[in-house]
């Protein structure tokens, strides 16, 4: 294939992971839902509980349908799903309509998320795909940094923090336009798509089970501070909701960088020796978090926290993959499902905060689950 008809069929399937960075604005939304309703932590946290809890639901069921259908057309459902869900609180935005439009975009989040990789290895073969996958990763991160400040752009000169929906639904209309103007052969399928079945049982092997779990524990840490981090400078330093929203943004730009230059350390670093270093450092920030009080300190350790979590994800889920390289299939939807921990731990870190009135719950349920990645990275090890 020619450069340049490579780079033409390339692009609109690396935007397509902007769209799938939209799921992190759920720590902005929860924010502003939260003061907008008057609510209390627990039922704040339920807009992340919603959109995250469909990752459990359909994973495996997308496999099936992408089997069907195939990759592109998959994609291109779930950006019909993205459009209708980002344009359901400006039909009533109400706290009950906004747990739909989060459960809807769930649904096309793990949709995208399941399809969008394989729809990028019918482009790119061989030793271009890491580097691919890696620029993939590295949009979705932009766009996750990307989403408080859109948000306070629509506050301020829109008028309204929620106008930020509308603008997502028009970007993922322009991107599915140009996917759908691309033509890209379609994938032809030697294998069958994993049951559930299939999935569960990997998880009689105990190794797994820990390191799915593993997965259940680093997106919980992720989506956790993501959504704890504005009501955090809120509590503390009695910031506005607007202007507590560039907590995350802090997180998101040093998970970025720490994802950049990630992926150059562990071509020359072993991925062991990288694991156990961020998540003592990791730990060590959230525990912080506890007790700083100060502006500076709060954004600078949301930053360390950022850099440190980045490259956490992929390290679990290659050793899944070594330890039943026969099974990549079926591991790749289980830790997919494993997303489902950015749906459990802000459930308990609301009842937490709620329990004792404070932030500082939130912060000792994201430090729990990261203690579970500090053994995972001391004493699990994948196959050699």
């Amino acid at each position: 294939m020619k450069k340049e008809n490579l780079i033409s069929k390339i692009l609109p399937v690396l935007f397509g992971f902007f769209i799938m960075g939209f799921c992190d604005v759920v720590g902005i939304t929860s924010t502003h839902v939260k003061a907008d309703f008057g609510l209390s932590d627990t039922l704040s946290n339920m807009i992340p509980v919603a959109l995250f809890s469909m990752f459990l639901i359909f994973s495996v069921p997308t496999g099936i349908l992408m089997n069907k259908i195939g990759r592109k057309k998959t994609v291109l459902l779930s950006n019909a799903i993205t459009i209708i869900a980002m344009f359901l609180p400006l039909i009533g935005y109400t706290f009950v309509m906004s747990l739909i439009a989060f459960a809807l975009l769930g649904i096309a989040n793990t949709i995208l998320q399941v399809s969008l990789n394989p729809l990028l290895t019918n482009i790119v073969k061989g030793d271009k795909l890491t580097s691919s996958l890696t620029a993939g990763q590295f949009v979705k991160a932009i766009s996750s940094f990307c989403g408080p400040f859109i948000a306070v752009f629509a506050a301020n000169q829109l008028g309204h923090w929620q106008l930020i929906f509308p603008i997502y639904a028009v970007i993922t209309v322009l991107l599915t336009i140009w996917l759908m103007a691309t033509p890209i052969e379609e994938e032809i399928e030697h294998g069958k798509a994993s049951s559930f079945g299939e999935v569960l049982n990997l998880l009689t092997d105990m190794r797994i089970l820990q390191l799915f779990l593993g997965i259940l524990f680093v997106v919980g840490v992720d989506v956790g501070l993501n959504t704890a981090a504005p009501k955090i400078l809120m509590e503390r330093c009695g910031l506005s909701a607007t202007d507590a929203g560039f907590g995350p943004s802090a997180y998101f730009a040093f998970r970025t960088a720490g994802a950049f230059i990630g992926a150059f350390l562990l071509a020359k670093v072993s991925s062991d020796k990288f694991f156990k270093i961020n998540i003592v450092i990791a730990v060590l920030a959230i525990a912080t978090l506890l007790v700083v009080p100060g502006k500076i300190a709060l954004f600078a350790l949301y930053g360390v926290v950022g850099f440190t979590i980045a490259n956490v994800f992929p390290i679990i889920y290659a050793k899944a993959i070594q330890i039943r390289p026969d099974k990549a299939n079926e591991i790749s939807g289980l830790m997919i499902t494993g997303v489902f921990g950015g749906a459990v731990i802000p459930f308990f870190m609301g009842i937490m905060s709620d329990s004792i009135h404070s932030q500082v719950g939130s912060v000792i349920v994201i430090l729990i689950s990261a203690l579970y990645l500090t053994y995972c990275a001391f004493f699990l090890k994948a196959a050699k």
